[in-house]
């Protein structure tokens, strides 16, 4: 699939390219992304690399990951958000913000305008997102975009190596006010 660039009045997400592994990188020097996502640790020039300049393209020319760089308009890297294809009609977002850039809501009107897409142009039902327990900024963004947290996973993240719990949340095309493409027959109840 050929990558595509979603606005909102404050953002731009699109995909990156070698021009942004300077910032990539930058970006990703605090210790907090290092600790809370699966990117490596130490984050070396060659890591941001291969992530703007193979990962990233390969992932939207396979339809495996849809990365987005969110970009600010001025043209500021603000954070990374991408949308993993888990089964049929279920992906997986994850994201960061750069350091700078947290508080400001980017990163959770960046989930909501990604989700909208994937719902809309994707044929995905159902956007789950999971966490690390403990990692409550990510917990808020998800939660003011509007994903429902079901619970929490043990066991089920590996973070460097190490199996670490997690939770787990799920938005959902009614929850944006938008119709599924599949039926859905909730439990009664």
């Amino acid at each position: 699939m050929e990558p595509v660039t979603l606005t909102t009045d404050r953002l731009v997400l699109r995909t990156v390219g070698p021009q942004d592994t300077d910032a990539v990188y930058a970006a990703c020097q605090d210790p907090d992304i290092q600790r809370w996502t699966t990117i490596p640790s130490p984050y070396l020039p060659e890591h941001a690399r291969g992530f703007t300049e193979q990962m990233a393209p390969d992932g939207w020319a396979n339809g495996s990951m849809f990365t987005f760089g969110v970009f600010l308009t001025t043209g500021e890297l603000a954070g990374m958000l991408s949308i993993t294809s888990r089964s049929l009609g279920t992906g997986e977002i994850g994201f960061w913000a750069a350091k700078e850039h947290r508080g400001n809501g980017y990163i959770t009107e960046a989930a909501v305008t990604a989700a909208r897409w994937a719902f809309t142009r994707m044929s995905i039902d159902r956007v789950e997102w999971r966490a690390e327990v403990g990692n409550r900024p990510s917990r808020a963004v998800a939660e003011r975009a509007g994903f429902l947290i079901e619970g929490t996973l043990r066991s089920a993240l590996n973070n460097k190596g190490v199996l670490r719990d997690c939770w787990v949340g799920s938005l959902l095309p009614s929850d944006l006010g938008l119709s599924s493409t599949t039926p859905y027959l909730p439990v009664p109840g």
